[in-house]
């Protein structure tokens, strides 16, 4: 399907693609649109529908999958160049696409809850080996089950906005007493994020897939490791956690995947009924991670053990209900090459091999000032690619503690704890 739009063909944002924002202009409300190429249709005005004027996308989201595809063959009608009133149309929208270098993206929805999983294989084996090297590197469970937590939603944030170095307790070296200060091993973890727009009700496992997850989204879930591995121990990751999650300002339906789709990995043992696949919800999307400009790893998606409809299902088979705008992401996202691992921790090995940039800086991990940027392709019609949103963010320091922050804990773990000092596993 080709489009009248300006350069859109020759983009990866053509009307195969179509994903979705809350955009504004200088002195405008924010409001929600769709990229086509480099520019952003008004949808409002466009489609004469005000669910598209509001701030958010949680009242389209809401409206279900039929709604969701609905628009979407209006959107593209409205922008193909086939279509036999392209003329008119042409005429009717032209005066609503909006140049792309003329708006301030926005958080694209409300987010309800938030929730993390650790499904790559490798990225968990990688941990694994990592801190108990004379040891199975995998957990007993984790090829049973996808194994989550439970995030912070208030602090999902947009592609862009600055994060703040994150104060907490670590240990500074083995042995030493914990101090309260700024992280020291700041990390990133590139992961792919699920928008919920169907909602369920208490009590009741969710259903299809595609009945309820509306589209997908870029993550940078950004990780403290030398706080979570002090506090993790025995309710899992909290502060090292807690503090930020990028998100990117698109969110791409499930629609425009549909040639990314996969089956997923072979996986055993066979899991429970409740986690048979029921349709081939493996995608096909090639990450890219930049730090300050510079490619360091290109992680695939399509490697994952755990596939999102697993996710869903392990997610709410106890009876959680699903809200509009709920989010989950899929953690960490890393290939069976080191140069496709997602974070630095494995890319490091644990600052054990630092990397060196083209301008001779070297890092194990995340300095002030750091930008970092993660991409995504995914395979489109007739041999195209389609491009996911960019998420992005800069490291700005740790602002100042509170008095006496850098006081000591009374007590110091010995060898006889076990493994309370041993650093965590990680979404």
């Amino acid at each position: 399907m080709t489009s009248w739009v300006p350069g859109a063909d020759a983009s990866p944002y053509t009307p195969a693609n179509l994903p979705y924002c809350v955009f504004s202009r200088q002195g405008e409300a924010p409001r929600a649109g769709v990229r086509i190429g480099d520019h952003v249709l008004d949808l409002a005005p466009a489609l004469h529908d005000e669910v598209f004027a509001a701030p958010s996308l949680n009242g389209f989201l809401a409206r279900g999958r039929a709604a969701w595809s609905d628009t979407r063959r209006r959107v593209q009608r409205l922008l193909s160049a086939q279509a036999g009133e392209a003329a008119a149309n042409r005429a009717a929208v032209e005066p609503h696409l909006v140049p792309l270098a003329e708006v301030r993206l926005h958080q694209p929805i409300e987010v309800g809850d938030y929730v993390d999983f650790y499904c790559s294989l490798e990225h968990a084996t990688n941990l694994g080996r990592m801190f108990r090297p004379d040891g199975e590197p995998l957990l007993p469970n984790w090829r049973h089950l996808p194994v989550g937590y439970h995030g912070r939603s208030g602090t999902v944030v947009v592609s862009g906005t600055p994060i703040t170095r994150p104060r907490g307790q670590r240990v500074p070296a083995p042995g030493r007493p914990p101090v309260l200060g700024p992280s020291a091993k700041l990390d990133i973890e590139a992961e792919l994020g699920f928008v919920v727009g169907t909602p369920t009700r208490l009590g009741e496992a969710a259903g299809d897939f595609a009945d309820h997850v509306f589209g997908v989204t870029l993550v940078n879930d950004w990780s403290a490791r030398d706080i979570q591995s002090w506090e993790y121990v025995p309710l899992g990751p909290f502060l090292g956690k807690s503090f930020a999650t990028s998100i990117s300002p698109w969110i791409t339906p499930l629609e425009a995947l549909g040639h990314a789709r996969v089956a997923g990995r072979a996986q055993d043992p066979e899991p429970l009924s409740y986690l048979g696949r029921r349709e081939p919800w493996g995608l096909d999307i090639a990450m890219r991670v930049e730090l300050n400009g510079e490619p360091i790893s290109a992680p695939p998606y399509r490697q994952m053990y755990w596939t999102p409809d697993q996710m869903l299902a392990h997610m709410t088979v106890n009876g959680a209900s699903l809200r509009t705008g709920d989010l989950f992401a899929s953690g960490t996202v890393s290939g069976a090459e080191p140069g496709q691992r997602g974070s630095l921790i494995e890319i490091t090995w644990n600052g054990s091999e630092p990397i060196k940039l083209a301008d001779g800086q070297i890092r194990t991990f995340l300095e002030d000032g750091d930008t970092v940027t993660i991409t995504a392709t995914a395979p489109g019609p007739g041999g195209t690619s389609i491009a996911l949103g960019e998420v992005t963010g800069t490291i700005l320091p740790s602002l100042p503690g509170p008095r006496g922050g850098s006081d000591r804990t009374s007590r110091v773990p010995s060898d006889r704890d076990g493994d309370r000092r041993r650093p965590a596993d990680c979404g």
